[in-house]
């Protein structure tokens, strides 16, 4: 019965929708006292505040439901979408939307929904039957090359899929193939673009995916046919049905679970531009150990070539060394020279003192002759050094670098560092050279590289 407070309106008044959400609420709240209402959970939400907001429906209607922080403190439940539950609760009106509401006090368990009751006994036979193994899970590529997504063309999904792979992966090719993701032959249609993206090999990887929502709104996933086409696929799949909290049947037979939408767009693309970062790092390191070892391999070769003298330097010792052979010869042969001719003049004196004029001639004969045989020892003894240093010479010659490149060949260093080149691996056409010949340098530029 409406009280005298609540009596109905004049015909003729003019309401506001804020008087007339207003009225509706407290004639609500007055008509009915708190009851007990039998239901469905679905939609739970769970924010910050610690308030529950949720739907109990049955299978022909469903009205909305609040249950405040402070009414859940004797609660001996974790509540969870698909379960049935027994709410003791005030009717009530929120006048921002002007929508219906329970406002509930106490809340019990009823017993599991019928389709969370068909969830866990589907969920039971296909892991009895090994479809959620992990022996049967594939390997996501690396790097793939074209991307399926199977999920509704018009939802936010496919939206959030394509931004994200735009952003992390612009590089990878999208085939998309549209389906209907909830409502009366939306599994069949599922499982038909899984079959049909399994058969073309058009694809690396498959992401099946939708937004949230309740149970209901997700059921399709959780449908056999669907786990069948999803364990049949030789193409891996990665579902990302749903929210985080949100779990499907899908979920446990595909290859990778990702928590939503985004999630299964970032788990099958690389970050390019994390890519691009170490390739530049791994470059970097290589390039500076290159430079080391061409550093480490400079100084050896400076380390050699201070222990191996210059064929000019040995040269210069040989001559140094005949020079002085020469001044010891010439030395020995002047005081042999001097003693024969002391000699000859104490001869001579007693020829001269005796006067005998034949021996004297013969005397005089007898120097001469051996005058003649010094000079003779003294050619032969030249003739020997000189041979030898001439040998000497040759044999320098022959491994001296100025006589190979008197030869026709060249030693080819790069303009810029004066770096010997011993293979093309570090150059490229532009590069400069300096070409070093027997008797003159040039200066060229690379045109073309022909690889032997």
């Amino acid at each position: 019965m409406v009280s005298n407070k609540n009596k109905l309106p004049d015909s003729n008044d003019v309401y506001t929708v804020s008087r007339l959400n207003r009225q509706v609420k407290s004639v609500l709240e007055d008509v009915f006292p708190a009851i007990w209402v039998q239901g469905e959970m679905s939609n739970l939400a769970k924010p910050a505040s610690g308030h529950l907001y949720f739907i109990l429906k049955d299978s022909t209607a469903q009205v909305r439901c609040v249950m405040f922080k402070n009414r859940q403190s004797g609660m001996r439940f974790n509540p969870e979408n698909g379960m049935q539950v027994m709410a003791r609760a005030n009717i009530g009106l929120f006048e921002g939307r002007g929508e219906y509401q329970l406002i509930i006090e106490t809340l019990k368990p009823a017993g599991a929904g019928a389709l969370q009751i068909a969830f866990e006994a589907l969920k039971q036979k296909l892991a009895a039957e090994g479809l959620f193994a992990e022996a049967h899970k594939k390997p996501c590529p690396q790097f793939p090359k074209t991307i399926g997504i199977i999920t509704s063309k018009t939802g936010a999904a496919v939206q959030d899929i394509l931004s994200v792979l735009k952003r992390r992966y612009p590089y990878g090719k999208v085939i998309i193939f549209p389906v209907p993701v909830q409502g009366a032959g939306s599994a069949i249609k599922i499982a038909e673009a899984i079959n049909l993206a399994d058969q073309r090999k058009a694809c690396d990887v498959l992401i099946l995916a939708r937004g949230g929502g309740s149970i209901e709104d997700l059921w399709s996933f959780n449908e056999e046919i669907v786990a069948r086409a999803i364990f049949d696929a030789v193409i891996p799949i990665i579902s990302g049905v749903g929210h985080e909290v949100d779990f499907t049947i899908a979920d446990f037979v595909a290859d990778y679970r990702a928590s939503t939408p985004s999630t299964a767009a970032a788990l099958v693309s690389p970050d390019c531009a994390e890519v691009l970062a170490k390739l530049q790092h791994h470059e970097a390191r290589l390039i500076h150990r290159q430079k080391q070892y061409i550093q480490n391999l400079q100084r050896r070769v400076e380390l050699l070539s201070m222990q191996l003298p210059h064929p000019q330097q040995r040269l210069t010792e040989l001559m140094q060394r005949t020079d002085a052979y020469a001044m010891r010869i010439k030395y020995q042969v002047e005081n042999n020279l001097s003693a024969r001719k002391v000699e000859l003049s104490r001869w001579y004196n007693k020829i001269n003192a005796l006067n005998p004029a034949h021996t004297i001639y013969q005397q005089i004969e007898t120097v001469k002759h051996l005058q003649l045989q010094f000079e003779k020892a003294i050619m032969r003894v030249l003739e020997k050094y000189n041979s030898e240093l001439s040998r000497l010479a040759q044999i320098l010659q022959t491994v001296s670098p100025i006589a190979t490149l008197e030869r026709g060949y060249a030693i080819v260093t790069a303009l810029e560092t004066g770096a010997i080149i011993k293979n093309t691996s570090n150059l490229c056409p532009g590069d400069g050279l300096r070409i070093r010949l027997a008797k003159a340098d040039i200066d060229a530029i690379i045109n073309k590289i022909h690889e032997k």
